[in-house]
């Protein structure tokens, strides 16, 4: 019998075939946290450690509330830069640095065929590159980092098969969240979920970040496209220890397999209240906005505000809307620069937020008021989750969320 990705990545690790539903003990190939390292710094001490596994396989990005928005914040950021020092971690992104899920993939730092945790949920982001990606809690990132290992139960797996091509007009986003229609909320918990077929194979690395991010509103453990000739073509020179791809065994056992012909898709958009409560743009177009937010690990990539700056040219953002722009990275921001593409975002009236989480998470930059609506390129809509439960956040792609921006209310971008 034939093995999963995930099931060759735990094999790996414990040097033995590894089954759906086993209990394991391994030792990360990568773990990181951000702001949230605070704790898993309270942990390890309380743990009892004094000197980290191994600060080569240790990494910390401040992202969340960066810059800090409080004394408190600016001390928990104090004793991270502290621990950072005395600790040797040399894995270490300071404030204005990005998001990051998406700089330590930009650093060579996540590789196929790795095994990482982060703490964070949206973790499951280094499956673009074809790792075993998953987020934990900080209790769990101190025990690592004092112990070197985390116990895993071996998920089953769930392959997903993306048949067709995009249309024009039609993002990954759009693929995800038709997905999540589909499966719902928690329709993959705690398994592992592949993406192969013809639309998986011909999406760039960014929009793999995309799907592979947002594969925890599923439910799932982890996300995870099969490293090929576009992810070692895209980590050429980024650095980063050597690795061997993942590939599944042709007769490997998946506990389901979706198939998703995209090639009709159109533009997605989800209601308030939970990412699968999704429907075609036309059945949102209308809906009021005052805010729109083009950021987070999902959409904030060069790509995406590229797509933005074609809708938003020559235009300009309507006098009722707040456009806020959060590029993913350092690294982001100085291309969309090099570029012009923040000119045009900017011309056109958009606010550049440092890059870093911002708003997508409720606690800094852009918290909405009472009674406002947002149109977000980010990945939860929870009640609450842009800090405000008497708001309400609608999901869609880049794309839409441009038109959006420009039309006062969720528009189809082909109308522009």
């Amino acid at each position: 019998m034939g093995l999963t990705i995930a099931e060759k990545v735990f094999s790996r690790k414990i040097g033995e075939a590894a089954a759906p539903g086993q209990l394991v003990e391994a030792e990360p190939d990568f773990s990181f946290s951000q702001d949230f390292a605070r704790y898993a710094i309270d942990s390890f001490r309380r743990m009892g450690g004094t000197k980290v596994w191994n600060p080569d396989r240790i990494g910390i990005c401040l992202d969340h509330r960066a810059p800090a928005d409080s004394a408190a914040e600016a001390n928990d950021h104090r004793i991270i830069r502290e621990f950072v020092r005395e600790q040797g971690i040399r894995h270490f992104f300071d404030v204005g640095s990005g998001i990051a899920h998406q700089v330590f993939i930009e650093r060579g730092l996540i590789r196929p065929g790795m095994l990482v945790i982060g703490s964070d949920s949206h973790s499951t982001s280094g499956g673009a590159m074809g790792a075993f990606a998953c987020g934990v809690g900080e209790t769990e990132s101190g025990f690592v980092w004092h112990t070197g290992k985390l116990w895993f139960r071996v998920p089953e797996s769930v392959k997903v098969v993306l048949d067709g091509k995009l249309p024009p007009g039609v993002c990954a986003k759009d693929v995800m969240l038709k997905l999540l229609s589909v499966l719902g909320a928690g329709g993959a918990s705690y398994k592992s979920v592949e993406y192969e077929g013809e639309a998986a194979r011909a999406m760039s690395i960014s929009e793999r970040f995309t799907i592979a991010n947002m594969s925890v509103e599923l439910g799932a453990k982890a996300g995870i496209f099969p490293a090929d000739e576009t992810t070692f073509a895209w980590l050429a020179g980024r650095g980063g220890e050597p690795c061997e791809a993942v590939a599944a065994d042709p007769d490997a056992v998946y506990a389901q397999t979706v198939r998703l012909d995209v090639s009709d898709l159109t533009p997605q958009v989800a209601l308030p209240g939970s990412p699968d409560r999704v429907v075609p743009v036309g059945e949102a177009a209308g809906v009021k906005i005052h805010q729109a937010f083009l950021g987070s690990c999902t959409n904030a990539r060069l790509d995406d505000l590229e797509i933005a700056a074609r809708i938003l040219r020559g235009r300009k953002v309507h006098p009722g809307v707040r456009l806020l722009v959060a590029p993913a990275s350092r690294a982001v921001l100085q291309e969309a620069l090099k570029a012009g593409v923040l000119e045009t975002l900017l011309e056109a009236g958009a606010v550049l937020l440092p890059p870093g989480c911002a708003v997508c998470f409720g606690g800094h930059q852009g918290v909405l008021g009472d009674g406002e609506r947002c149109i977000s390129a980010s990945n939860r809509n929870f009640p609450g989750r842009m800090g405000n439960s008497k708001a309400e956040i609608y999901l869609a792609s880049p794309a839409v969320v441009a038109a959006s921006a420009v039309a006062g209310e969720i528009a189809d971008p082909a109308e522009l």
